[in-house]
């Protein structure tokens, strides 16, 4: 059985990575005549050189993405590597790089596999070992690996110029990065099988395993499923269901996730004053149907979460024997699941209705280890649905990032405002509560390449004060989805004073691009229109109260933290 098989290779992968022991290797710095501008090998002088690099902007683009020192992306170590946080890594070089064990980076490629104990200067690649100049590290909290000693293994050329303090590293790799079959539960890497039982609660156990699955291996964590389904903001009950955009809602209003052991499921109970175990700053929307970018989002940050229509365990599109499925229907989505995996060549022999191709992906159901294989079972590529509306978790942090979130949108993304062009301008006025500092804001982008411009008013007087702010931050985001931008710098405000954020959002092609808190007319969602106090505009000079003239909150959130006094 493939389930078997996996957890066979899991034991064999921690066993490598728990019971290697390294011997130090005293050796130059590798490839140091790729330097421009510097060709100084003293160690004397190497800590000297980086503690330059260092005290400026120091700029590294990977393939098309610029990461910087500014971010704690990237930096130069006393060795003269170029030291890349993981999570640039995965998103600049076309890889999968996750810590296991508080002790071994593992990054995949393809058919690579190279494993990196943290301060240990020799890897295993595919099972093989090699001395390397410099290993991998922690600092600050964030996982480091050397540019430098991967780039023949990861296949890409690597420059940097002392002179500009600027690099680049550039993938030489032909064809996909991605193997022909993956599966997170052979790296440890999904979330535990549940059963929701009779009720309607797909939607939230597919939202938490797929955030549960996003944070492993380095966090195992468990969150409730009744708290989200029963303390949202809808007013639903859990026999009702629910659709994602309750769950983007709930999770980035912070209104959860809270730990399973604190709400458990089934009792038809939730505590009141349960605080979420984690904040929510980033969720993906990826593409409708685009398998590549689908197979992307689970090789390097987990789980996605996936619609589909499925009626019951006994439905006639299903094949038990092989644990596979595929619907060629009408019918609307109905049903969440989690994509884990995906293997090209699963036979379309193998499904009770024969699809016109081979290959499937990987999903993990909420029915209880008896359906499918121990709870995941294959849906074929062709499927009529499976693949649209998926999400996939990216910014899962502490609950320390921030002190308080400042929002008037508690339902979420309902709507779509506009003046039948793709730019406009939005802003939320909040009352401050302390001596606070304005550090970042939260939107969604609502369509692809969605740019955006982010100023702040720390008095607003009148409508008039909108023009006022000053600009914080600005940028592009590739993928639709809900998104936290941290500002270039921070702003003051007082206690009690009202301030303001104001966003220039542009997406290509729409006609409506911002999104906003709204119920259509018959609707039962409970909108509070009372809450807060937002305004839109064509151009940045003239403004209107969304929730007078369209009855409607926007989706722009302010988070400070506190200022000790």
């Amino acid at each position: 059985m493939r389930f078997q098989k996996r957890f066979i290779v899991l034991g064999l992968l921690v066993v490598l990575v728990t019971v290697i022991k390294f011997q130090s290797a005293s050796e130059m710095l590798e490839d140091v005549d790729e330097f421009r501008g510097a060709n100084i090998k003293e160690d004397v002088f190497s800590p000297m050189i980086a503690q330059s690099v260092n005290g400026k902007k120091m700029t590294m683009v990977l393939n098309d993405r610029s990461y910087s020192n500014e971010q704690n992306d990237i930096y130069m170590s006393d060795k003269l590597n170029i030291m890349v946080s993981t999570e640039a890594l995965m998103d600049g070089l076309r890889c999968s790089a996750r810590l296991y064990g508080d002790d071994s980076v593992v990054i995949l490629q393809g058919d690579t596999q190279i494993i990196m104990p943290l301060n240990k200067r020799k890897i295993f690649v595919n099972n093989k070992a090699k001395k390397i100049s410099e290993a991998a590290t922690i600092r600050e909290g964030r996982v480091y690996v050397p540019l430098q000693p991967l780039k023949k293994m990861l296949k890409y050329t690597l420059r940097w110029d002392m002179k500009t303090n600027e690099g680049n590293a550039v993938t030489t790799l032909k064809g996909s990065y991605l193997p022909s079959a993956f599966d997170l539960a052979m790296y440890g890497r999904t979330s535990e099988v549940r059963d929701q039982g009779e009720l309607g609660t797909c939607w939230a156990f597919a939202s938490l395993s797929a955030m549960e699955s996003s944070l492993l291996p380095e966090q195992k964590v468990a969150f409730s499923a009744d708290h989200m389904s029963m303390r949202n903001s809808f007013s639903s009950d859990q026999a009702q269901g629910g659709e994602y955009t309750m769950g983007m809602a709930y999770l980035t209003s912070w209104q959860g996730p809270v730990l399973e052991e604190e709400d458990p499921y089934g009792d038809g109970v939730s505590p009141n004053g349960l605080k979420p175990a984690k904040h929510v700053q980033e969720i993906q929307i990826l593409e409708n149907k685009n398998l590549q970018e689908i197979k992307e989002a689970v090789y390097k940050y987990g789980a996605v979460q996936t619609s589909m229509y499925f009626t019951t365990k006994y439905s006639i599109y299903y094949n038990k024997n092989y644990a596979s499925y595929y619907y060629n229907g009408t019918q609307p989505v109905n049903h969440d699941v989690v994509i884990v995996g995906w293997d090209d060549s699963f036979p379309a022999s193998k499904f009770a209705v024969k699809p016109e191709h081979d290959g499937a992906f990987i999903c993990q159901n909420s029915w209880g280890t008896e359906f499918g294989e121990m709870g995941a079972f294959y849906v074929s590529y062709d499927d009529c649905n499976i693949g649209e509306h998926c999400l996939s978790y990216t910014g899962i942090e502490s609950v320390k990032n921030f002190d308080r979130i400042y929002q008037s949108d508690l339902c979420g993304w309902g709507g779509q405002l506009g003046y039948n062009k793709d730019s406009l301008y939005a802003a939320n006025v909040f009352t401050s509560k302390e001596y606070e500092d304005v550090k970042a804001a939260g939107f969604y982008a609502t369509g692809t390449d969605t740019s955006y411009e982010i100023y702040v008013v720390p008095e607003f007087r009148n409508i008039r004060s909108l023009r006022k702010g000053y600009k914080v931050a600005e940028g592009t985001k590739q993928k639709a989805g809900y998104y936290t931008v941290r500002f270039e710098r921070d702003v003051r405000i007082r206690p009690g004073r009202r301030f303001a954020i104001v966003l220039k959002i542009t997406t290509p092609g729409a006609n409506r691009p911002l999104a906003v808190e709204y119920a259509k007319e018959g609707a039962t969602i409970p909108i509070d229109l009372t809450d807060g106090e937002s305004y839109i505009s064509s151009n940045g000079k003239r403004w209107q109260n969304a929730e007078k003239t369209q009855k409607c909150n926007v989706c722009l959130k302010a988070y400070t933290k506190n200022v000790k006094k």
